[in-house]
This record gives structure tokens, sequence and C-alpha cells, in this order.
């Protein structure tokens, strides 16, 4: 493989982890428009609670920085090196994966199609990223 053949072939993998971060975030932030139309959940955080959780500014903290995280990754998979770029989405792909999974096993219980459909492709995006992170070479 020539030099020009790989460049493109990095160039490639680096987009195809930003879309991949990117359409992560875009199907979470679906998945909460959606569940904020569930009955009650409105009530529930105008009481200040969400899914049992009060929404104070730790909780709220917690919130944006999951929301973040993907953003950046999104732009860092553009821009990293190699080897950073990687390990950086492996491990944060890894990581995420796991929450994606819990919060997917959470809504098992109640079982409500948009949120397994939403739960699904989640973590089916962050197990593609972790993938092809490490199937890069």
């Amino acid at each position: 493989m020539n030099t020009n053949q790989k460049t493109a072939e990095m160039a490639n993998m680096k987009v195809k982890l930003s879309m991949l971060w990117l359409f992560g975030e875009v199907t979470l932030l679906t998945f909460l428009v959606l569940e904020f139309m569930e009955q009650g959940v409105m009530e529930g955080i105008i009481a200040g609670n969400m899914r049992g959780l009060p929404l104070g500014p730790g909780t709220l903290l917690f919130y944006a920085v999951s929301l973040l995280i993907p953003l950046v990754m999104a732009f860092l998979s553009l821009t990293l090196k190699y080897s950073m770029n990687r390990w950086a989405n492996i491990i944060v792909g890894i990581v995420y994966s796991g929450l994606y999974l819990m919060d997917l096993v959470a809504h098992l219980a109640v079982p409500y199609a948009y949120a397994i459909l939403m739960g699904i492709a989640s973590v089916v995006a962050q197990l593609l990223i972790v993938w092809y992170a490490w199937k890069w070479v």
C-alpha cells in the first residue's frame, strides 16, 4: 500500500469514527426528547427529579459531561494522531458501551419500544467504534 492509500485510509477511518460518535449522540438526544413525552416525566422534572434521581447541580453536571464527551470524541477522532486516536476511541468507546448497555437493561424493566430501539442503536454505535478502532492498523 502506497503513502497516498495509507493517508486516504487514515482519513476515512477518522471520519467513520467521528460519524459514529455523532450518530450515538443524536440517538441519545432523540431518546431524551421522546422520554420527555412519556406520561408523568415532565411532572417529575418539574418536581425536581428524573428517573428517581434528584435534579440537583451534581446530577445536571453529570448529564452535561456525559453529553459533552461524545462531541469531544467526534472532534478528537478527526484531529488526534493514529495511536492516541485509536486508544482513545477504544477506551472511551468501551466505557460508553457499558453505560449505554446498563441504560438499555434498565429500560427493559419498563419496556417502551422507542427506548429499546434507541438503546440498541446507541450500544451498536459504541461497539462499532470499539471494533473499528481495534481493527485499525
